[in-house]
């Protein structure tokens, strides 16, 4: 049996919908109920539903065979998985964000609150700007208004949330969809169904 690690939302409910249509359905996962997961033996697949920044590390472990993890959780966390598929759904952007009128004053050390310390670290590191980082988990655009932090690092899809608080895209970092990933070990084992699932998402890919 196959098992799949969907991230919970809107983007787990597309990734299904294309799972489905690749051969892999499983229509009590379409049930109003609280459960987490759902097994059809028919077709050989188990889907689970987990928070979107824990689908790499249930692929990792092993618990899940495969998933569907946003490029900015891969690249924040480095799990050691594969990355088989880019599903060009799910975009969105890595950026640097603040107050429209920032400047950047090189003489001192720049303050930057994020999700991605990482992320933010590597970034700044490459273009050689000294920082210090403030890790939240909450609505960061908070930091820089009330004066906590210079700038922020943190996804934008639309940039709605940030022209609501007078903030701006400052800088993109990188952009940013949903991948298809493998457990290292499962891939070896499960070869042809992964292979059937990525020759039929990317039939649905082109298509779009």
């Amino acid at each position: 049996m196959l098992n799949i690690a969907l991230p919970k939302g809107r983007l787990g409910e597309k990734v299904y919908d294309m799972f489905e249509k690749a051969g892999f359905p499983c229509p009590s996962i379409k049930e109003n109920n609280r459960k987490l997961i759902f097994e059809n033996e028919e077709a050989d697949v188990r889907y689970f539903w987990v928070k979107p920044s824990d689908v790499a590390i249930y692929v990792e472990r092993g618990a899940a065979d495969i998933g569907v993890a946003g490029k900015d959780i891969l690249l924040e966390y480095g799990p050691d998985i594969y990355e088989l598929l880019d599903l060009n759904i799910g975009k969105c952007r890595m950026c640097v964000a603040g107050p429209k009128d920032f400047h950047d004053d090189k003489r001192r050390t720049l303050v930057v609150a994020t999700k991605f310390s990482k992320t933010a670290q590597a970034y700044y590191s490459s273009i050689g700007r000294d920082i210090d980082i403030i890790h939240l988990n909450g609505s960061i655009e908070i930091a820089p208004i009330l004066g906590l932090s210079d700038v922020i690092v943190d996804i934008v899809e639309t940039g709605t949330t940030l022209k609501q608080n007078d903030l701006a895209v400052l800088e993109t970092i990188f952009p940013i969809s949903a991948r298809l990933i493998a457990n290292k070990s499962s891939f070896k084992f499960k070869t042809p169904q992964m292979e059937h699932i990525i020759k039929e998402l990317s039939k649905q890919i082109r298509e779009d």
